[in-house]
């Protein structure tokens, strides 16, 4: 005797079936997906996701100048310690790029967008003081923490993508990682 299963709207998800559609309605070209999720929340899904793309890599670009031009007596651990830090946050931006293309979405790509939708600010130049470099790092990563903590749930209950909710919550533990790490690279008197 086989037993049903049911779960809430698994009578409209269908196999993913990708065709190419000529018009996404905002004049560019975007994957048509049948996987459960309206073409109006998978659009807003995007967007969302677009906007983390920018701040991520507005905060790759930051670590990577802070990089190149940080200064002191701790220069050799502080230069290898962001170097990972840089490798790490490509990685996140690679694959926040695949999640959007995954729902069917182009990812923005240039640095104009990035900076017309990026809640971050950026760094320009470089400064000598090792220590306020890492502390914007960590008041940036902070922000990312704190956006995509909200971003869960509506992820997932506004937009009914659970996997994007997902990714978010696993994108969330890699920034608070890197903040703790980044947090206890500078020294308890300045950090108070």
């Amino acid at each position: 005797m086989s037993e049903e299963v049911t779960t809430k709207g698994a009578g409209k998800i269908n196999q993913k079936v990708i065709s190419k559609s000529k018009d996404a309605g905002d004049g560019s070209r975007a994957d048509n997906l049948n996987t459960g999720i309206s073409k109006e929340n998978s659009k807003k899904v995007a967007e969302i996701l677009n906007q983390l793309l920018a701040d991520e890599f507005l905060l790759y670009t930051k670590t990577l100048n802070f990089h190149w031009n940080i200064e002191g007596s701790n220069f050799h651990s502080l230069h290898l310690f962001l170097d990972e830090q840089y490798n790490q946050l490509q990685s996140i931006i690679d694959s926040v790029a695949e999640r959007i293309r995954n729902i069917g979405h182009f990812a923005k790509g240039s640095m104009k967008e990035f900076i017309q939708i990026a809640s971050l600010n950026e760094q320009t130049g470089g400064t000598s003081v090792s220590e306020d470099m890492l502390q914007q790092l960590v008041d940036d990563h902070d922000a990312i923490i704190r956006k995509t903590r909200c971003l869960i749930y509506d992820l997932d209950e506004e937009y009914d993508d659970a996997g994007s909710a997902d990714f978010i919550t696993g994108i969330m533990k890699e920034q608070e990682k890197m903040a703790w790490m980044l947090r206890a690279s500078i020294s308890k008197k300045r950090a108070e």
